[in-house]
């Protein structure tokens, strides 16, 4: 993982110009795609939902775990929003549903003083969101995808959203929420990219000598 945040970091970009009608809805530098694309490092997680859970630890009254199915059992939300990942595709018009984590947050008992949240997920993934912006209304733990189960590739059982931030925030395979009192980085974050990644001010990398390839995305997976 850290040879490719090298690389993400060294070719000047060449995309192709945004139609005029949705121009509004594309960030600087992005080019729009209607497939999927499927980039991960490491190899894709195998489960068994009974016996997966989400751990809440931290800044927390008590640490608690939940499975899927207690999940399952909480309100749902149904959300359909564009995604940016800073890779340079933007998928328009993703739907997704799964707990808006506004509805989640009054049973994990976090206390006063948490005001960030660092998601761990797996394979040895981890990334930083103020606590503020995981309660907007479209920020959800999501475990289906345009009608249908995510698929393993796409963070089966369970991915955060947060389509506000380049897509790196919204991690596959969730396996803990960490309530934190102070901020502290991510894994992308710690090598070199931004700490809060939005992507209309294309906020990719901590400094501004770096540039993302234009076709580092073409390289993988599709669905």
């Amino acid at each position: 993982m850290h040879n490719k945040a090298e690389r993400l970091k060294k070719v000047s970009p060449k995309l192709p110009e945004v139609p005029a009608e949705i121009a509004h809805r594309v960030p600087p530098g992005q080019t729009v795609t209607e497939r999927f694309p499927i980039l991960h490092e490491g190899d894709v997680p195998e489960y068994d939902l009974g016996s997966w859970t989400l751990r809440v630890f931290g800044e927390v009254e008590a640490e608690r775990t939940f499975t899927f199915a207690e999940l399952a059992e909480l309100p749902q939300t149904k959300i359909s929003r564009d995604i940016h990942c800073v890779t340079r595709w933007t998928k328009l018009d993703t739907e997704w549903e799964g707990v808006k984590f506004a509805d989640l947050l009054p049973l994990l008992g976090a206390k006063p003083e948490a005001r960030y949240v660092m998601i761990h997920a797996d394979e040895d993934y981890e990334t930083n969101l103020p606590l503020e912006d995981l309660l907007r209304e479209d920020v959800i733990l999501a475990h289906r995808f345009d009608g249908e189960p995510l698929t393993d590739k796409h963070g089966w059982p369970m991915r955060l959203i947060v389509p506000h931030l380049y897509f790196w925030k919204s991690a596959k395979w969730i396996r803990g929420i960490e309530f934190m009192k102070e901020d502290r980085p991510g894994f992308w974050e710690r090598n070199g990219f931004h700490n809060y990644a939005d992507p209309f001010r294309e906020e990719r990398f901590s400094s501004e000598e770096f540039t993302m390839p234009e076709d580092e995305w073409l390289k993988k997976e599709f669905d």
